[in-house]
């Protein structure tokens, strides 16, 4: 039979680990609807634990951060890394910009993530270091093609998608699915004049729904990005 004192560490043990799942999902659900500025206080409420036993298993919300955006940027870093990998550099381009845009407008952690890249932790530099290089190559190889116009940078690849994300995060209440038609403008925007420009996917708001999603943007219950 085993020891009483052994029992009881087993099943502290087991809480410990329910409770850090329950957290770190609880983090994940809530970093994607309300972004960064999320509490700890917040997490703990949405997870059912008392927050000392939040601060018990992060010290921060940064250490919070990078235990759920470390997967996804790892994904992201593969997804860069297997748009480089495109036989076609304007396909490469468009598979990158296409990821992106995507997984941004579906979570609004995620995005701020991507727009910082500056969390000081040995993580976050180890996936940094492979995606800004991949990002880099990306164009290059684009621009080498003679598929992209010759002036466009990295960087700007970085501001056209926090650009369509903008306008995902705004119009999201209305039409979840409007990014896709300010993607394919922006991938006109920047393409050579040898690749054909693409259809747009989805209609543009009318002025009513413009005027939805300012409202729903204002509500006090409204989660604000920044």
């Amino acid at each position: 039979m085993k020891p009483a004192t052994t029992l009881r560490t087993r099943r502290l043990r087991a809480d410990a680990v329910r409770n850090q799942q329950r957290i770190v999902e609880a983090a994940r659900e809530l970093f994607a609807d309300r972004g960064l500025e999320i509490t700890l206080d917040d997490v703990a409420e949405r997870a059912g634990v008392g927050v000392g036993t939040v601060y018990r298993r992060f010290a921060n919300k940064t250490e919070l951060i990078s235990e759920v955006f470390e997967h996804h940027l790892g994904e992201f870093a593969d997804a860069a890394e297997g748009a480089l990998r495109n036989p076609d550099p304007w396909l490469g381009v468009v598979e990158f910009v296409d990821y992106a845009c995507r997984h941004m407008a579906v979570n609004r952690g995620f995005s701020e993530v991507i727009l910082e890249l500056d969390l000081e932790t040995e993580r976050f530099h180890r996936l940094r270091d492979r995606l800004k290089p991949a990002v880099a190559a990306i164009v290059q190889r684009a621009r080498e093609a003679g598929v992209l116009q010759p002036d466009i940078e990295p960087s700007d690849l970085f501001a056209l998608i926090h650009m369509v994300d903008g306008l995902a995060e705004f119009a999201k209440p209305i039409n979840p699915e409007i990014w896709r038609r300010y993607l394919a403008i922006t991938l006109n925007g920047i393409r050579a004049d040898t690749v054909a420009r693409q259809d747009l996917p989805v209609r543009a708001l009318t002025d009513d729904e413009v005027d939805q999603a300012k409202t729903a943007r204002t509500a006090p219950c409204a989660g604000r990005r920044r």
